[in-house]
This record gives structure tokens, C-alpha cells and sequence, in this order.
């Protein structure tokens, strides 16, 4: 095993926890390591970090596995995939639902890799050149400790590319009519496709923030923004909303939303395929109101060189949001730009209100769900903010 040395003083961040190593942290590396090996990292005075994975094409040089010196091999896998199983299957009842995230990279242990799993199908993402090398044998142990119908590989995420890996997706088990699967989450029932579906075929991340907006949908005429799989406008309707209309700018996204409010016996909803932006700022127009506006975008930065602009465009959407929301009504807002920190996104909200002449009043406050971990040494682990605000004039 090739053994590579940090600078001086450069451990300290990782015996606090933190499971990266950046380029221009490391002495000089010798130059035969190809991307994705497993390697020793030593301090400048040879004192054992742990092993774990190389990669020179990469910012993230080296990520950590393990502090004892393992190795990732099966043995290694099937106690962390283990580990992982034990901790969902204590957190979320089959009766509750059968769609939940098995693996969230760092916070597993398991740096790079995402696992969701969906009703019988498990979907893997690989960010890392060393998980990337290792996903057969990934793939080994979760067929062997969930037996599920397929696996799928959806590996087209442009972190990769900052890895130097290629973008593709792949069914390694199983046959393409077993990626459609049926879940269901607190009541309500999806139909997901898991080869064409955003991501890894389903947002789970926003699951207990959705539940949370039954309690003042009752009666509600409801705008849910980047509807997606319509996931928040069919909570609003299951707490028993007079009305939702489901805004997605894909009409492919509009599709699977109209198939998921039939799928649950609703009839008062519609569906509109638009530009968010300009879709709002018409109805704003229009003066059209409701008592309940739900916006779920997606990130707006990928680097926090344009977290400017993206709080800007929070900003922006926000100030429209509220500029539809009835007095008295409520705005569910939320934000998965990783860059952008739950202070600065609650300041983009409070001025959005100011400039929209609202009050708000914050009645909600979360993250993401369990299923979603966050390591308290690793601040990248945490990503998604959300927000429910009462609105008065």
C-alpha cells in the first residue's frame, strides 16, 4: 500500500472528525498513485491518520475510511452497510413507509457514496473515484443483505466530473420494468421511476418537512413551485386543501405528478409547466392569491463563488412567493444550496419580506430528515434548510 504524508499541523481538522483532505494540504505525493486507490495517510512525523481513498485529478485528495488502518474490502462494507441498515430500520416503520435513504456518504462512514433505497430497489451514486472503483463489490453486499429486485446505478451527478469520472447510469441487477416501483410515505403513495426519475428517482430528503404542512392546509388554496412529484401539493390535499396547483418547468416532472394525485383518489388539483420566475411574477400580476405557497427549488449555486447570485435569486423568488400569499396565509420556503448557510438564507427571506411589505412570523424550522444524518465535525454533511412562515400584511 503506498503511503502519502500531510503537511505540518495539517491533521488537525481531521482528529476533529472531518474525513477530507484537500491537495494543498499534502507533502509531495509520489507520482504512481492512480485515482481511487486505497492509500495510508500519515502526519509530516509518520504518525498514522488511517487509509483511505486517493485521488490526484481531485481537489478532495484523499478521504478518509478508516482511523485503525482497514481496508475496504467486503468484510469492511458489510459491517458500515450493516451499521447503516440497522440505523434506518430503527428510525422508519415498513408501515410508515418503504422508501428511505440507506447510506448518506460521510455520514455513514462511506464517503462518496449515496444509497436510497425504494420499496425493492436500491439506487446507488457514486462521488468518489474510490467508491466509484469499489461499486461491485458494493453492489455484493447490499444484494446479499437486502435481496432486492434491482439495482440501479445512477452516476450522473457533475460532482463526478470533479473526479474525473464519467456520467452514466446502469441497471446492474434486475430488469428495467422492476425500476418502477410504487412507495408510499405517511399515506401517501408514489409512483417512481428510478432510471429516469430525478436524481436517484425520488427527493426523500424533504419527507418530514411535506408531513409538516397538513396541519394548515385545511381548506387551503394551495401553489406548490418546482412541484416535482407534486410531493408537498399532495400533502396539502391529504390535510385536506380545497385546491393545489402543481408548478414544475418539465412537463415530463408535471406527468408524474399528475399520475401520483390520481394514484391518491385527488381530483382538485392543476397542473401548469412554466418558468417559476416568470409564471410568479405574472400571477403577481394578476393579483392572484392563496393561503398557502410552497417553494422547493433547486440549488442555485454549486460553489460558494456564486453564492451572491444565489441569494439574490432567493431573494427573488421569495419576494414573489410572498407577493401570492393571502394575509393570513403561510409561506413553506426552502433551500438545498449546501454554500448557502441557514443564516444567510433566513436573512434572503426576511429581506424578501421587507421588500414585499410582510410580516413574517416563523412558525417552522427544520432540516433534513434523519434518514439524511449530519456529521457534526463535517458542516458539508447538512445541506437542506426549510422554513414556515405565518404572513400578515
Amino acid at each position: 500500500m503506498q503511503v502519502i504524508h500531510l503537511k505540518p499541523k495539517e491533521q488537525r481538522r481531521l482528529l476533529k472528525g472531518h474525513l477530507w483532505v484537500f491537495s494543498n494540504e499534502l507533502q509531495n505525493v509520489p507520482g504512481d498513485i492512480a485515482a481511487g486507490e486505497t492509500v495510508q495517510l500519515l502526519t509530516h512525523d509518520k504518525q498514522l491518520v488511517g487509509t483511505g481513498f486517493y485521488n490526484p485529478h481531485s481537489l478532495i485528495s484523499f478521504r478518509l475510511l478508516s482511523r485503525s488502518g482497514e481496508l475496504p474490502d467486503r468484510t469492511f462494507f458489510k459491517r458500515k452497510l450493516t451499521e447503516a441498515l440497522r440505523l434506518r430500520e430503527k428510525i422508519y416503520r415498513l408501515d410508515d413507509t418503504n422508501a428511505w435513504r440507506l447510506v448518506h456518504g460521510e455520514s455513514d462512514g462511506l464517503p462518496g457514496l449515496v444509497v436510497d433505497r425504494f420499496n425493492q430497489v436500491v439506487v446507488l451514486q457514486a462521488f468518489s473515484a474510490g467508491m466509484d472503483r469499489h461499486l461491485p463489490l458494493i453492489c455484493e453486499v447490499i444484494d446479499e443483505l437486502l435481496q432486492p429486485k434491482a439495482i440501479v446505478l445512477r452516476n450522473e451527478s457533475v460532482l463526478r466530473e470533479l473526479e474525473g469520472l464519467p456520467l452514466y447510469k446502469d441497471i446492474v441487477k434486475g430488469e428495467r420494468s422492476a425500476t418502477l416501483q410504487t412507495i408510499h410515505d405517511a399515506g401517501i403513495s408514489y409512483e417512481v421511476d428510478l432510471l429516469e426519475g430525478q436524481k436517484t428517482g425520488f427527493f426523500l430528503d424533504q419527507r418530514e418537512n411535506r408531513r409538516i404542512i397538513r396541519s394548515f392546509s385545511a381548506g387551503a388554496e394551495v401553489l406548490d413551485v418546482f412541484t416535482n412529484d407534486g410531493g408537498f401539493a399532495l400533502n396539502a390535499l391529504y390535510g385536506g386543501a380545497s385546491s393545489a396547483v402543481m408548478v414544475d418547468v418539465s412537463e415530463e416532472t408535471l406527468k408524474r405528478a399528475e399520475r401520483n394525485a390520481l394514484l391518491n383518489g385527488f381530483e382538485n388539483f392543476s397542473l401548469v409547466a412554466a418558468d417559476a420566475f416568470s409564471m410568479m411574477g405574472k400571477m403577481v400580476e394578476e393579483k392572484e392569491r392563496f393561503d398557502l405557497v410552497v417553494l422547493d427549488p433547486p440549488s442555485f449555486t454549486k460553489s460558494r463563488k456564486n453564492l451572491p447570485t444565489a441569494l439574490k435569486a432567493y431573494k427573488r423568488l421569495n419576494k414573489l412567493g410572498l407577493q401570492l400569499v393571502r394575509p393570513g396565509g403561510f409561506l413553506a420556503t426552502a433551500s438545498c444550496s449546501h454554500h448557502v448557510s441557514e443564516e444567510d438564507f433566513l436573512a434572503a427571506v426576511h429581506q424578501a419580506a421587507l421588500s414585499a411589505g410582510k410580516q413574517l412570523r416563523m412558525i417552522y424550522k427544520n432540516a433534513q430528515p434523519p434518514d439524511h444524518p449530519v456529521l457534526l465535525s463535517m458542516p458539508e454533511t447538512g445541506y437542506l434548510k426549510f422554513a414556515c412562515f405565518y404572513v400578515t400584511g
